[in-house]
């Protein structure tokens, strides 16, 4: 089984895949913005190239250094400095954003195995950058990653999930396993108190965007309610900011859920924010767009969740139907026992192949 598996190469897993869509790290986080929002990608990729050696007739080195999504502007907006002017900040380079985590991301060659790939998923990558045949004629080079003639796609975790399920039957020893006895519980997580403000759950936010997980909401006495997903977060736009600054956890939920927000919600943000003397967001962002950006299918903030119980097979399964990188354990008093992310799964799927070899 781990011969057959390791004979298929990256370059197998990125048939059909779309190329990426870039920006320069010297664009502005506002040109960043507009493109993820007219875009049905929810990242955007970060390349740095050395121009001055193109013209010099020397070949180009082009390096993906990052990617961005509408999640990191929401969070960079909340941060104090910016929030009161919005637009100058919007204007800064788009490199301030690549400090975050979120931006892990590996080039590797489409020769490279899938053992090869796991691997580097599991010591960190959560996106490999892969060359693909080029299409440039067909297509509108400023809407791809074209870089020294060529075009690259994304490869995730989920991508690598969705492979690996459709070979499920070579792992039939452990998929129909109960995660808790695969031991993939992870029982540190993130969460925020359903009244708690939205703003004391920033750090979390951003922190579960590198980690691709979740912010869990729970009550008093710690029972799931739902969600602050980037998932979610990322269907909306930067007002989903002023939301955060303003609102409770709970209501943050209803804000930015499947719809967008009410009028009444809206206009309760508004007050909030004059309220904080935060009337540069209110102009510059309160008056530009709806919550919900046009062309994005937006998710509900309800919670994808399991039980010990489960097996292998369905709770990948959930995950990837859904299209989240997790799910939350639920234990029988409605508390969270914990959190199984994809990571969780290459791991013990990796394991299993060591095994065999």
């Amino acid at each position: 089984m781990a011969i057959s598996l390791s004979a298929y190469q990256v370059a197998d897993l990125c048939l059909g895949k779309p190329p990426l869509l870039s920006l320069s790290s010297s664009a502005t986080i506002a040109t960043a913005l507009a493109a993820l929002k007219s875009s049905d990608d929810t990242f955007i990729s970060v390349w740095s190239c050395d121009h001055h050696s193109a013209k010099r007739n020397l070949e180009c080195d082009c390096v993906c250094v990052g990617k961005v999504c509408i999640v990191d502007i929401i969070c960079y907006l909340c941060k104090k400095e910016n929030a009161s002017s919005p637009a100058l900040s919007l204007n800064q380079p788009l490199s301030l954003l690549l400090s975050h985590a979120s931006s892990q991301v590996t080039h590797v060659d489409p020769s490279a195995s899938l053992l090869e790939a796991i691997d580097l998923m599991i010591e960190g990558a959560q996106n490999l950058v892969v060359p693909i045949r080029s299409s440039i004629s067909r297509r509108k080079r400023s809407s791809t990653a074209i870089h020294n003639g060529q075009e690259f796609c994304r490869l995730t975790q989920e991508d690598v999930l969705r492979f690996l399920l459709s070979s499920i039957g070579l792992f039939s020893p452990i998929a129909p396993l109960p995660i808790e006895t695969l031991g993939i519980i992870t029982t540190e997580f993130l969460s925020v108190e359903y009244n708690r403000p939205a703003s004391s759950a920033i750090g979390s936010i951003s922190r579960s965007l590198a980690d691709q997980t979740s912010v869990a909401v729970v009550d008093d006495e710690g029972s799931l309610i739902g969600e602050i997903s980037p998932l979610t977060l990322s269907c909306c736009d930067e007002t989903a900011a002023a939301a955060i600054l303003t609102l409770s956890a709970g209501d943050l939920m209803a804000y930015i859920d499947c719809g967008g927000p009410t009028e009444e919600m809206v206009r309760v943000v508004e007050d909030k924010l004059k309220e904080k003397k935060l009337k540069g967001m209110v102009k510059e962002i309160m008056g530009t767009t709806n919550a919900s950006s046009p062309g994005r299918m937006a998710r509900r903030a309800e919670a994808v969740v399991c039980h010990r119980g489960s097996s292998l097979v369905a709770v990948m399964i959930q995950a990837i139907t859904c299209r989240v990188n997790y799910v939350w354990v639920m234990e029988d008093d409605c508390s969270i026992g914990g959190i199984v992310t994809f990571a969780n799964m290459l791991h013990v799927f990796r394991e299993h192949l060591d095994s065999l070899i």
